[in-house]
């Protein structure tokens, strides 16, 4: 009886170990192929649908009415990569997309014919760009942890990465502003409202995709 107690213990403690296993990991890790040629193909198209979601969603801008500054879902496209690719997929992903906007490629929000490359990074949102790579690494560590998982979770690993974004972004257009009062004006609080509405709908995404998913494979 004693060993059969053990041997049902042991079971009971692999199989436990086994479900804390199985229920890590982010979004793509669910989706891409366990190895092989399969897999590294599907990261690279991952990676290149992440650049052109990047790069399209930097460009789409919706109207705050009564507010001057419009909503860019740049921001938004960057967190939920982040969330949803992982760490080292996501990394790879941003880097990618700045160095394409680096070769001159108009992929920024306010990049233009005349305004792109190098001259646009080294500009006033070149920190921002910054935390878009701090951002992507944060969500990608946080959401493998579960914390993408829930809603509540996901919202705060949501702020993290926001406050990466915003501090790099501030101190480097600090450096070319008259002040504090005016570094806000121009890159903090115009944003608040969008930045709220875009965390909420990221917090919902990524977890209802888990729910979509766990329904799916039942």
């Amino acid at each position: 009886m004693a060993a059969l107690e053990a041997n049902v213990g042991a079971g009971f403690k692999k199989g436990a170990v086994m479900t804390v296993i199985a229920t890590k990991g982010v979004l793509a890790d669910r989706v891409l192929p366990t190895g092989g040629t399969a897999l590294l193909l599907a990261r690279v198209a991952m990676v290149v649908a992440g650049i052109l979601a990047l790069a399209v969603c930097a460009k789409i801008k919706v109207p705050m009415w009564p507010s001057p500054v419009p909503i860019s879902l740049g921001t938004f496209a960057v967190l939920t990569i982040g969330a949803s690719y992982g760490a080292r997929l996501g990394l790879t992903t941003i880097l990618g997309y700045i160095m394409l906007g680096a070769l001159g490629f108009d992929v920024f929000a306010s990049s233009s014919a005349t305004l792109s490359g190098l001259e646009y990074i080294l500009g006033g949102t070149g920190g921002y760009l910054l935390g878009y790579v701090l951002a992507t690494v944060a969500l990608g560590t946080l959401a493998a942890r579960g914390w993408d998982r829930s809603i509540m979770k996901m919202a705060a690993t949501l702020l993290v990465g926001n406050a990466l974004i915003y501090v790099p972004g501030l101190l480097w257009l600090h450096t070319m502003t008259d002040g504090w009062a005016q570094t806000l004006a121009w890159g903090f609080t115009p944003f608040v409202v969008g930045d709220a509405i875009k965390l909420a709908l990221a917090a919902l995404l990524v977890p209802g995709l888990w729910t979509l998913l766990g329904r799916a494979r039942r």
